[in-house]
């Protein structure tokens, strides 16, 4: 899995072969910042394109395969060893609701196949979006499959790049959708003004001050009032639109609480909106590690059981490479891998291409 923050590669080994499944080994592959650069530059048009994302995609696609390797080697396996590698590509844009709507995933799975001669599953969410829905949030399906429980009714949060939820109210249809910015605004906001990727702890955003107008302006963008299906990314929030709202007399670490006080509240507005009767929250995702992002949410979500996916038993890091490799595990089975209920599709759908070796 690599995301919208583009930090780098999360790979993970998932052992479905019995009835106790298992998250056997993790392995991270950071991108560098040639990389990454490249990879923002493509999410907005520019020359040549086709040129260059499909560079990229070669490049992505040795890097998964590193990745691949470093986590084979960790446990002394093999390819031979492996059913196939779940990979999501990286998203440069996500448009599904233009009236063509599709949504790109930087990869090549044939070079990804034939670097690591295991067989690959890939392009996860066009299917979807060709049925009428959003392509996203996919990770409900494995949310619902892993962490529902029978009698408590628990909202699922993972905070990336973007943030979404998906809610698990025993008894009724699973919920999930994107509320909004996660990660990514909090991110290059922080490396603009202090070359750090991301702010550790949000111990810098600590050292502002919440622009309380500044809050509104972002309030007001009309995908937060949009109900559900909905699903975001970098198409919509990105610099240019945090600059948009900007008077330009904010100081930086102002602006970065205010930032952070936007994920916060859009987050426990869709759990209030949503979700009314959830008495447990649990954070995945590099987002739910901002210790004043949880402690923001804690007291935005009072009442409630705040806490990470680990008391679940899968460590919040990890949970969206985990659910990539169920998914992958769904489409070789011939198994539906979205829920219409939250993409907005006409039905459920195998979802994925298959690369054989």
């Amino acid at each position: 899995m690599s995301g919208t923050s583009l930090d780098g590669v999360d790979a993970v080994l998932a052992d479905f072969t019995s009835t106790s499944l298992s998250l056997r080994q993790t392995f991270f592959l950071p991108y560098d910042e040639s990389l990454r650069n490249q990879l923002l530059v493509l999410h907005h048009p520019g020359n040549d394109e086709l040129h260059r994302a499909a560079v990229l995609s070669n490049q992505l696609s040795h890097l998964y395969a590193n990745a691949v390797e470093g986590l084979l080697k960790n446990i002394d396996l093999v390819a031979e060893n492996i059913g196939a590698i779940g990979c999501h590509g990286q998203t440069i844009r996500h448009c599904p609701d233009l009236e063509n709507g599709y949504t790109i995933q930087l990869v090549n799975p044939a070079l990804l196949v034939e670097r690591t001669g295991i067989a690959v599953v890939a392009d996860f969410r066009s299917r979807d979006i060709a049925a009428g829905g959003q392509g996203a949030p996919l990770v409900p399906a494995f949310h619902q499959a892993f962490f529902g429980s029978v009698d408590c009714h628990r909202v699922i949060v993972n905070i990336g790049g973007i943030a979404n939820l998906t809610s698990l109210e025993p008894g009724n249809e699973v919920i999930g959708f994107d509320s909004g910015p996660g990660n990514l605004l909090m991110d290059a906001w922080c490396h603009r003004h202090t070359g750090q990727v991301y702010d550790k702890e949000g111990a810098w955003a600590a050292t502002g001050q919440v622009v309380p107008a500044l809050l509104k302006k972002l309030l007001a963008c009309q995908f937060f009032s949009l109900s559900p299906p909905k699903s975001t990314g970098r198409d919509l929030f990105n610099m240019r639109w945090l600059e948009s709202n900007l008077m330009g007399n904010e100081s930086p670490q102002d602006v970065q609480a205010t930032l952070l006080q936007l994920t916060t509240q859009t987050i426990a507005d869709a759990i209030s909106n949503y979700c009314p009767t959830a008495k447990e929250t649990y954070l995945c995702g590099g987002g739910a590690r901002n210790s004043l992002l949880l402690s923001s949410l804690i007291k935005a979500l009072p009442g409630r059981k705040v806490a990470l996916t680990n008391a679940l038993g899968v460590d919040a890091d990890w949970v969206e490479g985990y659910a990539f490799a169920w998914l992958a595990r769904q489409t070789i089975l011939g198994l539906p891998g979205n829920l219409s209920a939250v993409t907005g599709a006409s039905g459920a759908r195998i979802l994925g291409a298959v690369y054989q070796v």
